[in-house]
């Protein structure tokens, strides 16, 4: 069984262990390389988060710049500008927490300033390490991703020796950092970050071996919906092979799962809650 941990949010606490936690993905960015442009308007983006909440996601997690590979960065106030519309039309309208994928203290600063409860930082406080006192001053939760490199580079980088040690001493530093800034171990989650700076079969092994993460003592989070290393030419290919790596993540440990279609990960995921549950 997976270690129950409560993870504290802003306005609440959120049991992982028993029951794998969604995530939905709601991106309001024009490039993001699966749905750039779909959600930009607020209102879609409105409706949208509404569908994924019916549909089962625990947490809703909006992103306005994206970090697909290549991807160029984008200034403050471009994401602002993109992201406080949306963060305006769901203030109070949800009953799950809504978090923020971005590694800009600043962007923190106002989405927290505007009901969000959650930060994800792509980076793990690379880019930006006073993200976390940020954070730490809204009493918000922090989820650590690892990033090898930067989006721009990534197709540069050679293969990542002996990845799961690599990401795990990563992680362990950018876990004390974060303690420094002001951060309580208990609002705290990390992520592999699968795809990030890794190379294709290194995806598989990271999730082969996600289980020895657990030497971190925090609730783990994996991101493997519609990555380049599950991708196929037809789409409902690659949500078959995002719901197996959603299974198998699951199975080795995995708390939270950050997904696109909630729907269908959402029965993945329960399959293989209901096989740990009768594990010995």
């Amino acid at each position: 069984m997976r270690k129950l941990f409560y993870w504290k949010l802003k306005e609440r606490e959120i049991k992982l262990g028993e029951s794998t936690v969604l995530m939905g993905v709601l991106n309001v960015t024009p490039d993001s390389f699966s749905d750039g442009g779909k959600y930009s308007d607020p209102d879609r983006a409105f409706a949208r988060a509404l569908e994924m909440e019916e549909q089962g996601a625990d947490i809703i997690d909006v992103g306005a710049e994206s970090t697909k590979p290549g991807s160029a960065r984008i200034s403050a106030a471009e994401e602002l500008r993109r992201l406080i519309p949306v963060l305006k039309r769901l203030k109070g309208r949800l009953g799950v927490p809504v978090s923020v994928d971005t590694y800009k203290a600043e962007v923190a600063e106002r989405a927290l300033e505007l009901g969000v409860e959650i930060i994800n930082d792509p980076s793990g406080l690379t880019f930006e390490p006073h993200l976390a006192r940020i954070v730490s001053n809204h009493d918000a939760g922090l989820v650590l991703n690892h990033m090898r490199g930067r989006p721009e580079t990534w197709a540069k980088l050679p293969p990542l020796p002996d990845p799961i040690g690599t990401i795990a001493r990563d992680l362990e530093a950018t876990i004390s950092r974060a303690r420094h800034e002001g951060v309580d171990k208990s609002r705290m989650a990390i992520d592999p970050g699968l795809g990030f700076g890794k190379r294709k079969e290194q995806n598989s092994l990271i999730l082969g071996r996600l289980g020895e993460l657990a030497a971190l003592d925090l609730p783990i989070m994996i991101g493997p919906s519609r990555k380049h290393f599950l991708a196929h030419d037809d789409p409902g290919e690659t949500r078959f092979a995002t719901a197996a790596a959603v299974a198998a993540g699951v199975l080795a440990g995995a708390h939270i799962v950050r997904v696109h279609d909630v729907r269908e990960m959402r029965a993945a995921a329960g399959v293989a809650d209901e096989i740990l549950r009768n594990r010995v």
